[in-house]
């Protein structure tokens, strides 16, 4: 369901011309054309699909949405390839919600490495895209992953499901959800490649947590956006019982959740 959530350069190079792919840039409108962008690319800036009330990280609402991606040209069943240049972060949240919003989940990557990978290694441009546009619609997906205060609640007296907070240790030692284990999203990333670290040294850092593919695994942050990365990462590794708190510790105390500190 899952197959290839995790994408290297070459593996879009291969598929740059399928007329089924669509490369999604989510850097800012001056990176995508001022640095320049992976040939094709549909430029959807990270501030665009994200909620312009409350939190920054919420969800966008359907209407936003869907407009987006018709605008990029982006069709219902397209397999699209995300990146941005800040280790996947982004480029993963653009991904959670298109899967959130009904795109089928096994058509949804993440270029791994960034833009970074691609600028090393293949042709960039600044030349802007065209786009024919689409009439993009959003659906009720097969299955979501989102879980709400109460699941999340009851799950914290559930020895079977391990609650992981994927933010900064500071910020872990400041507040968090009781008995939550902390793993930073970017203890998952290779600071020299950008990308993710080989896949035996992210089994190596989630078992050391107890968080294994035989537990149902919750993931939370601040306000939904770090924990996109971690969950793309879960799903790349065939994890399959992921809970995603969108609300995150921000819902979490708003609703007046228990919480702990160092």
């Amino acid at each position: 369901m899952y197959r290839n959530a995790v994408v290297s350069a070459a593996w879009l190079a291969d598929r740059l011309e399928d007329e089924e792919t669509s490369v999604i840039d989510v850097r800012d409108a001056w990176e995508f054309d001022g640095i320049g962008h992976v040939p094709g690319a549909a430029s959807i800036p990270f501030g665009e699909f994200r909620s312009e009330t409350g939190d920054e990280g919420m969800l966008p609402g359907a209407e936003i949405w869907e407009s987006l991606l018709s605008a990029a040209g982006i069709g219902p069943d397209d397999h699209l390839v995300a990146y941005d240049d800040t280790h996947g972060v982004f480029a993963a949240r653009f991904l959670v919600t298109a899967e959130l919003y009904g795109h089928p989940p096994d058509r949804l990557h993440l270029l791994d490495g960034d833009y970074s990978a691609w600028n090393q290694a293949h042709e960039t441009t600044s030349d802007a895209p065209s786009h024919a546009t689409t009439d993009y619609a959003v659906r009720e997906p097969a299955h979501s992953p989102l879980v709400d205060y109460g699941t999340v609640s009851a799950a914290l007296d559930d020895d079977s499901t391990v609650i992981v907070d994927t933010r900064e240790p500071r910020e872990y030692d400041e507040g968090h959800l009781p008995d939550a284990v902390n793993v930073d999203w970017r203890d998952l990333v290779d600071d020299e490649t950008r990308g993710l670290k080989p896949e035996t040294e992210l089994r190596s850092i989630l078992e050391a947590a107890e968080i294994t593919p035989d537990r149902r695994v919750l993931l939370y942050c601040n306000t939904a956006r770090r924990i996109s990365h971690t969950y793309v990462v879960l799903r790349s590794l065939g994890y399959e019982d992921i809970g995603f708190y969108e609300d995150s510790l921000t819902g979490w105390t708003d609703r007046g959740g228990p919480v702990e500190t160092a």
